[in-house]
């Protein structure tokens, strides 16, 4: 994408939406849906804000919500743990075991310290602490160093979360993995490149040609094996796009499942207004996840609260949220703690990504276990009540207010950052696409390694988890090539879409 001072403008990047892609999806409804999502090298992790939580080692197992089940994977959390840890270091992840509750077990330290609070937030935690809360710090994926400021590459801005890195400081996939791998001379980028389909021999068991439209020309490229990486909404898209006489419902898709199970999360932004201003600037530095599976009070699993980039009033106009008495938007930017809460979205066959006649993506979705989500806020708003202040006492939290986040349209559905879920993996053929390696049961040389895989949504960021999952299907692709460690240099790439 290109590096410019727009890369840091609030009405440029969250109100005009001038990186998003231009391109328009179809609602359930036949409607037209501009999604919050672009297409640059590093995909949304040029947009994340860099929050990389590890699943935790209970949502690997059936779950029961509220709304109904959460189903098994097919491999365990302690399979997955070495990759996680992998992916943690590769990352440059700060953060602190033993603070979070629900942390599952980890093999070894974070590499670098917790990215501090700041005074308004180090007071919040200390109020949610003195609550019987148990907040902790956020895991972070950001080149920062509070020892040396003057050195390091992270500056600590209020431009991070929802922003590209203007001095690449961020840990994205880009900057972290792709500008490596093409120093290599076997590696070749292609961009301004869209697949447009995938062809297979006559017996449609292998990947035989991959479509290419660049430069408004087509090209065929071919390989051994193949990866598709495009998201969970355009990964399940190219397949079905990619149907012929061997795949009739779409490539890999004798299950009926490529395209099912959308899932997303249920996410809303709570601001919390106080009297007394919050000049915090880089403010996703805290967590709480005392929730996560329930509460005394209830025996279901509610979701996770953290918090966006700190908020401004720029931005709030976008979002249009009600405002609090005697406050402008400016004034409730300047006042305003802005939370961000997750909870677990069901896999519903129902909920899934089609394409029309015309190729044009189509996305159906209901959201469901919304009682989670309303208990998790209420959850959030009795602890906001609570909190003390040296100068105004209790009355110095004056409300939470709800903001839409998706730029451009109020429709949440817009808002796909955390998609997954289409392109399930599993042990049957029948009730799922992927084999445990993350292999089309139906396409021997056809892989699929993003947020896809999913067979449930757990109410954590996905990012960690797809990057450690990516870590180890490149371990297994390595095995089937009979590639030794000493040897990974010198093999040709993988081609990947």
């Amino acid at each position: 994408m290109p590096r410019e001072k727009a890369n840091w403008d609030p009405q440029v990047v969250n109100v005009d939406g001038h990186y998003n892609t231009k391109e328009s999806w179809l609602d359930k409804d036949g409607k037209d849906l501009h999604p919050h999502t672009n297409y640059y090298v590093g995909g949304n992790t040029k947009f994340y804000g860099a929050a990389l939580f590890r699943l935790r080692k209970a949502d690997f197992g059936e779950l029961r919500h509220h709304g109904g089940i959460s189903p098994a994977w097919p491999i365990s959390y302690d399979e997955l743990e070495p990759y996680y840890t992998q992916a943690e270091h590769l990352y440059q992840v700060h953060g602190n075991r033993g603070e979070d509750p629900t942390e599952p077990p980890a093999s070894a330290p974070y590499r670098y310290p917790a990215v501090s609070h700041e005074p308004r937030i180090q007071h919040l935690a200390d109020d949610f602490a003195r609550l019987g809360l148990n907040p902790f710090h956020v895991p972070v994926g950001v080149m920062l160093d509070e020892t040396n400021p003057q050195k390091s590459r992270c500056i600590r801005c209020n431009t991070c979360d929802g922003f590209p890195c203007l001095v690449s400081a961020k840990s994205d996939a880009q900057v972290i993995c792709i500008d490596e791998a093409v120093k290599y001379p076997n590696v070749t980028l292609l961009t301004g490149s869209e697949v447009k389909r995938l062809e297979t021999n006559a017996s449609g068991r292998e990947v035989k040609g991959v479509l290419v439209e660049r430069n408004s020309s087509r090209e065929l490229y071919s390989a051994d094996t193949v990866v598709v990486s495009c998201g969970a909404i355009n990964s399940a898209a190219l397949l079905l796009r990619s149907a012929n006489d061997r795949h009739p419902r779409g490539l890999a898709n004798s299950s009926d499942t490529v395209g099912r199970h959308y899932m997303g999360h249920t996410n809303s932004v709570m601001m919390a207004i106080s009297m007394c201003p919050n000049p915090t600037i880089f403010q996703k530095t805290l967590g709480v996840n005392d929730f996560y599976f329930g509460s005394s009070d209830w025996d279901y699993p509610m979701g996770h609260i953290s918090f966006v980039g700190k908020l401004d009033a720029i931005t709030l106009r976008a979002g249009a949220p009600a405002i609090a008495p005697n406050f402008t938007l400016e004034l409730m930017a300047k006042h305003s703690l802005d939370f961000w809460l997750t909870s677990e979205d069901l896999p519903d066959p129902s909920n899934r990504v089609t394409v029309d006649r015309s190729g044009r993506i189509v996305l159906t979705y209901t959201p469901n276990n919304l009682e989670a989500h309303e208990r998790l806020q209420a959850k959030l708003k009795q602890a906001m009540k609570q909190t003390n202040c040296e100068i105004h006492g209790h009355e110095c939290h004056q409300g939470l207010f709800s903001r839409n986040v998706f730029v451009g349209q109020q429709i949440p559905l817009a808002g796909v950052a955390h998609q997954n879920g289409t392109i399930r993996f599993g042990h049957d053929p029948k009730t799922s696409a992927l084999d445990v390696n993350c292999k089309a049961h139906d396409v021997d040389n056809l892989y699929v390694v993003d947020g896809s895989f999913f067979p449930s949504s757990a109410a954590v960021n996905p990012a960690l988890t797809i990057i450690a999952n990516a870590m180890r299907v490149g371990d297994h692709l390595l095995q089937r090539m009979g590639v030794s460690q000493a040897d990974e240099v010198a093999q040709p790439f993988l081609a990947q879409v």
